[in-house]
């Protein structure tokens, strides 16, 4: 098993006849999601997707991550939200935040397009001279602001440095199979495509062309990651008791802490390599839980590093949170703290101790003060760093969020929110059709 849930720092914060009440919620949440009889019930599509993809697309990603690889020094992705983040957060876990600067036969990969930043777009643009450059646009529309905005940036480079020809071997676009703007110029410019589905919301979308193209091209096993997404299935598919499986326990504790008035939950790893996994996280259940007055909310932290800020906050603060670490359980990294014989630091205790046992034997510590605070610890820990046991943790959390949205009584797969900004800033910036509203917002701003 590639993961496993410990739950011997939350026990004493539960009392065991609520674990138990709360069963029944979770095994008919469990059974609408598997059944597909909730809300939202046609954005389910990435439930059976580990095993139950597109063989031909995926087939055609592996090529085209080839050719990307042999073609370009730099590989931009334009995407925002989950049209990014996932595909981000699976290569920095295994490539590390720096891969970039590693010796390897890939693309250098940049993410572009989730924000409206001139002053990054032009960075990039200064990256990008002298270089041979490939980039993958994903947009299921084609008409979100920040990724269009990009995508116009880079195809104008693009077109410049190698003519419409010769930038159309370059371009490749992740959109809707039939509809939308940007399906249609992309046929019509001869770009290759693939297929943001109709039944995967985004935040739910990592493991479609969305994340594996970007994913492929920096050398990452996608195999393995499908085979560890798919293992998980299997297993949390078949479980819904909170005794027994990992997921439902996970389910089951945090809506306990919430029904507390715990209405925050802080996802802590001790790896900078876990930043972007943290981000990815944080979309999945805000965009999921967060409606209808309801949800907890999801922060994040990278130990041992906030703990010299944040780390005040959870020890001694409101008693408002509690926190979910994660862990990988094999050292992938060996690096042994050197004897130093001034021992100026006097650290020399330590001299010949691996650092990961240091920063294993932190995280122990920490755990154990912050319960002995008032705050809730879940540790849910990896076998290893690998592309297996991601994809496995992957599909942990996204089974999770929509058995937990059922038990929080909100459609986990909708976002109704998140439009109210776009209209806003659409009115002020004089788009047509916004006329009365740009008046009314102008008139509130002044």
């Amino acid at each position: 098993m590639a993961l496993t849930l410990n739950d011997k720092y939350i026990k004493d914060f539960v009392a065991k006849e609520d674990l138990a009440a709360i069963q029944s919620e979770i095994s008919a949440a469990h059974k609408t999601l598997v059944e597909h009889s909730g809300e939202g019930s046609d954005f389910l599509g990435w439930i059976d997707l580990p095993k139950n993809y597109d063989k031909e697309e995926y087939g055609r990603i592996k090529l085209a991550a080839e050719k990307i690889k042999k073609s370009c020094d730099v590989f931009i992705v334009i995407g925002i939200g989950g049209s990014y983040l996932g595909s981000r957060a699976v290569i920095e876990f295994l490539r590390s935040p720096m891969y970039n600067n590693l010796k390897k036969d890939t693309p250098d990969i940049y993410f572009s397009g989730c924000n409206i930043s001139a002053g990054s777009l032009n960075e990039l643009l200064e990256i990008c001279e002298g270089k041979d450059v490939c980039i993958n646009v994903i947009s299921k529309s084609g008409t979100t602001t920040e990724p269009a905005v990009a995508f116009r940036v880079f195809r104008a480079l693009l077109e410049k440095k190698y003519g419409k020809d010769g930038a159309k071997e370059r371009i490749f676009v992740t959109t809707d199979k039939a509809r939308g703007t940007l399906k249609k110029f992309s046929d019509e410019a001869g770009y290759e495509t693939f297929v943001v589905p109709d039944n995967v919301g985004g935040r739910f979308s990592v493991l479609t062309a969305v994340g594996l193209l970007p994913i492929a091209v920096s050398g990452v096993d996608i195999d393995a990651l499908m085979k560890g997404a798919a293992d998980a299935s299997d297993e949390y598919k078949a479980d819904s008791s909170v005794m027994t499986s990992a997921c439902m326990k996970y389910v089951a504790y945090r809506n306990l802490m919430y029904r507390q008035g715990k209405a925050n939950e802080v996802l802590v790893s001790y790896e900078n390599y876990a930043a972007m996994l943290n981000e990815w996280w944080k979309q999945l259940y805000g965009e999921s839980e967060g409606k209808d007055g309801k949800g907890l909310f999801p922060a994040s932290v990278i130990f041992s590093t906030d703990l010299h800020s944040l780390g005040q906050f959870i020890q001694d603060g409101k008693r408002n949170l509690f926190e979910t670490v994660v862990s990988v359980k094999a050292i992938d990294s060996k690096l042994p703290i050197p004897f130093d014989e001034a021992n100026v630091d006097g650290l020399n205790f330590l001299a010949g101790v691996e650092l990961d046992e240091v920063n294993k034997t932190a995280m122990k510590g920490t755990i154990l003060a912050h319960i002995d605070g008032g705050t809730p610890n879940i540790l849910i820990e990896l076998e290893d760093r690998s592309a297996y046991s991601l994809g496995y943790l992957l599909y942990f959390f996204e089974f999770a969020c929509g058995v937990s949205g059922y038990v929080l009584g909100v459609n986990p797969f909708n976002q109704p929110g998140v439009e109210a900004y776009k209209k806003n800033m659409f009115a002020l910036l004089g788009k047509p059709g916004y006329e009365e509203q740009k008046a009314e917002l102008e008139r509130r701003l002044k």
